[in-house]
């Protein structure tokens, strides 16, 4: 397996998000649309949402997935909780990618914002991805029926949760 590190978004990572966002096998496997243009991800990254933590993981200095960790600071009920999405490039996914990119995304909710519960929604037709959440202790807690309309039909998503 090649060497994953993970870091911070940068706005100059606009391009690489866009091409991996792009893939129709990675746009059908989130609730993103295709085709979003590349000045859209520039804006993004360039201007993220207070409470919105966006990570990328990269082999040998190229981008090959990411995550967004998104958070609510300015709601005292629900500061504890944090909200995950993910995508790998198509050519990387099952080469430990998604686990490198989990693991910073799990260190940072645990030991440096304090968030008690993560929650994420993975399509059901997703075996590989539930299996990875699983492992990081994520549970079913229940499925959406019809979440998302997918080429041309609708999917079923499960929502997940760690709770610590």
């Amino acid at each position: 397996m090649p060497h994953v590190s993970v870091r911070h978004a940068e706005p100059d990572d606009y391009e690489a998000m866009h091409r991996i966002m792009s893939a129709p096998k990675v746009a059908a496997g989130t609730l993103q649309l295709p085709l979003q243009s590349a000045e859209a991800w520039r804006k993004r990254l360039a201007e993220p949402p207070e409470g919105l933590f966006l990570l990328v993981a990269c082999v040998e200095g190229e981008v090959v997935g990411n995550l967004g960790l998104e958070t609510s600071p300015n709601r005292p009920r629900i500061r504890h909780v944090g909200s995950i999405g993910m995508a790998v490039r198509y050519d990387w996914q099952g080469r430990g990618v998604g686990t490198a990119l989990m693991e910073a995304a799990m260190d940072l909710a645990d030991n440096w914002l304090n968030l008690t519960r993560i929650e994420l929604r993975v399509y059901v037709d997703n075996p590989a991805a539930v299996a990875l959440y699983k492992r990081f202790g994520f549970e079913i807690e229940g499925t959406h029926r019809r979440l998302a309309f997918r080429d041309g039909g609708y999917v079923d998503a499960y929502s997940m949760a760690r709770i610590r």
